[in-house]
């Protein structure tokens, strides 16, 4: 058995822990997992490419990350003519059924994390947001949570949004470039939508000369050290090893015919310095509970 797996960048750690996890599954169940990452950042033109070159190989299964909501539709229609199933992951699929999604709740993750930085803020103050890519389901989840949060919080204000990609270097140079451009512009806090730009934002609040709370979502061992030292205020667990793990079982389980659930859902879990010892270990340490221990927490 094998199965093609396919995640959106090599950029983000987050998505070299979905490899290890969905590695991990296949090994537990002595199954190939061929892995499929484009070469360009959450490039369509790529993914497109790169899953006709998987249908040529006939795997049993794909268990895919989408890098745009839609504009991947065509390609996998393809998968769905051919009959393999598909188990989606972070972002759903929605143009073919699928035997299963498995994901965060990028909302309510974004929510919680929000809610925690302004409390932390005496509940006022400005905050700079620093969205993913403009066209992610995560990005824009993450967006609406942090907004709908902000309502809770009438003395908190929201004053504009630096676009990340996802991307350090990209977030560290937009952000920097606002810090120059608005000087004069207090800034409270930055919320960021995920760790890997945060530390970018990190770089860019140093090199300018500003202090800001900083919190970001994802818990990927690169921020570990930013939480210990303070730059970092917090994280939200993204746990995008896990879900590759458990999207990888699904497959596997539903093609030795095993009933599997449609939706997977993780739970939303916010790590500061009070519980940074739960998650101060590399991927490769990190434990990725089975689907049957997940389903009995839930």
């Amino acid at each position: 058995m094998k199965l093609a797996v396919f995640t959106k960048n090599k950029t983000n750690p987050a998505y070299a822990g979905a490899r290890l996890g969905a590695d991990r599954a296949a090994q537990r169940y002595g199954v190939q997992a061929l892995h499929f990452v484009p070469q360009e950042p959450d490039s369509v033109a790529q993914q497109i490419e790169l899953i006709d070159e998987a249908l040529a190989l006939k795997p049993d299964a794909f268990v895919i990350s989408p890098v745009h909501p839609t504009k991947i539709n065509s390609a996998i229609q393809r998968v769905h003519q051919a009959a393999i199933p598909i188990v989606a992951l972070v972002s759903p699929i929605e143009s073919v059924p699928c035997v299963s999604f498995v994901n965060s709740d990028d909302y309510n993750l974004a929510l919680e994390i929000a809610g925690y930085l302004y409390q932390k803020m005496s509940e006022k103050g400005k905050v700079l947001i620093i969205s993913g890519h403009v066209d992610s389901s995560t990005s824009l989840d993450r967006l609406r949570g942090f907004h709908d949060a902000a309502r809770a919080f009438p003395n908190i204000t929201l004053i504009d949004t630096v676009i990340g990609d996802y991307v350090r270097p990209t977030a560290y140079v937009n952000s920097k470039k606002w810090f120059a451009a608005n000087e004069e512009t207090q800034i409270d806090a930055c919320l960021v939508a995920n760790d890997i730009m945060a530390l970018g934002v990190i770089d860019a609040l140093r090199e300018t000369h500003r202090n800001a709370l900083v919190v970001g979502v994802n818990a990927i061992p690169e921020a570990i050290p930013a939480l210990k030292n303070g730059s970092l205020l917090a994280t939200a667990d993204f746990n995008a090893m896990r879900m590759a793990y458990l999207a990888t079982e699904i497959a596997i389980r539903h093609l030795r015919g095993e009933s599997m659930p449609r939706r997977v859902q993780l739970p939303v879990e916010i790590i500061n310095r009070d519980n940074i010892h739960q998650y101060d270990l590399p991927y490769e340490d990190r434990s990725t509970p089975t689907l049957d221990e997940v389903l009995a927490r839930t």
